[in-house]
């Protein structure tokens, strides 16, 4: 099963190496591969997303990844911009599926800035689109206007643009989902979140979503506007199942969903296309006001690696057995720096990782 492993900037590396050392302990046929990607290949190659490291990405199972950006690259051309090298990854492999969880494990309940009786028990899967959106709808670009509230003065746009087939694909991952949830229990329903009373884009989405929701009769579905859904997860977040909206809503929606487990640190993600080959990253950035301080989270990355097993690998009991050894950790009472509260022991970012493998 192969791996490409690319850290990327900042705490990217730190991160993405207590990961490496969980799967390594594993006892699985992984062959893992490192190349570098944003901000340290645009130092070593002129660009953030190299031929060399995209073609290693395109023939693995899998790609495990850290993070990408930093200030001192704000004021480079936009193209050569670190984060391009993860636009660039989810374009080149068709990766329109993002996955983010929100869970809320018991030990955290006290890390969460929410009262313990709101987030006990939250179980949230986020679904966001991630091909499409104003991120990437062409045009775009700054002009002089010629029309408009002031004309002849510059002005900046990008264009939000969804087709029928980009909506109905990821709705379809969207029900398949809340349908496995519910097999397991869960509620089985899919929240849609659009802004349709404003946006055309988004009355389409909602019209498809619908029609696509009337092939899963099982699964209950309701629309909600971004800005409700934003008040509701930090009001009422277990009345949420899964989730499915655009790439902006989901990138805003699921970084608020994240705080809500206690830290940002927290969040897996996995971004897959349609063959199951999958990008799997932590939710978080690139950090890079404590990157080489080893204290940064690393639990978000090794759950991650647990979702790449689950699938892209179809390692499934492997997958179990990390996510059990992270509870266990947790249990124990150690805590890094974003998660830390008093009672508990404060460990750094390799210690972490050390006490998930001697979990394992």
């Amino acid at each position: 099963m192969k791996i490409a492993v690319l850290p990327g900037d900042g705490i990217g590396t730190e991160i993405v190496a207590e990961a490496v050392k969980v799967l390594n302990v594993l006892g699985l046929p992984l062959e893992m591969e490192t190349a570098l990607v944003g901000g340290a290949a645009y130092e070593a190659h002129g660009h953030p997303l190299p031929e060399s490291t995209l073609k290693l990405a395109k023939d693995a199972d899998a790609i495990l990844f850290g993070a990408v950006g930093d200030w001192k690259y704000d004021k480079l051309d936009r193209p050569l911009r670190p984060e391009q090298a993860i636009l660039g990854l989810r374009k080149n492999l068709g990766l329109f599926a993002n996955f983010r969880p929100a869970i809320c494990y018991e030990q955290l309940v006290g890390a969460s800035s929410l009262k313990p009786e709101l987030i006990s028990g939250l179980d949230i899967l986020i679904i966001r689109e991630l091909t499409g959106d104003i991120y990437f709808g062409q045009p775009r670009g700054r002009r002089i206007a010629s029309d408009g509230h002031f004309p002849g003065v510059e002005e900046a746009f990008d264009t939000m643009r969804y087709s029928k087939p980009e909506i109905e694909r990821i709705a379809h991952v969207a029900f398949q989902a809340a349908r496995k949830r519910k097999a397991m229990g869960k509620e089985g329903r899919v929240t849609s979140v659009d802004k349709a009373n404003v946006l055309e884009t988004f009355q389409f989405w909602k019209d498809v979503v619908t029609e696509v929701g009337q092939q899963y009769p099982d699964v209950a579905l309701d629309h909600m506007y971004v800005d409700n859904a934003a008040m509701q997860l930090v009001k009422e977040p277990k009345r949420f199942d899964v989730v499915v909206t655009g790439n902006m809503f989901g990138d805003i929606l699921s970084d608020e969903a994240s705080m809500l487990t206690g830290s940002i640190g927290m969040l897996p993600s996995a971004s897959l296309n349609a063959n199951n080959q999958g990008l799997y990253e932590p939710s978080h950035g690139s950090a890079p006001d404590i990157a080489g301080k080893g204290i940064a989270n690393p639990l978000a990355t090794i759950l991650s690696a647990a979702m790449m097993l689950r699938f892209s690998l179809n390692q499934e009991e492997a997958a179990q057995r990390i996510e059990a050894a992270v509870q266990k950790v947790l249990a124990q009472g150690l805590r890094t720096a974003d998660i830390y509260s008093e009672g508990t022991t404060r460990a750094s970012t390799c210690e972490m990782g050390d006490a998930v493998v001697k979990a394992l």
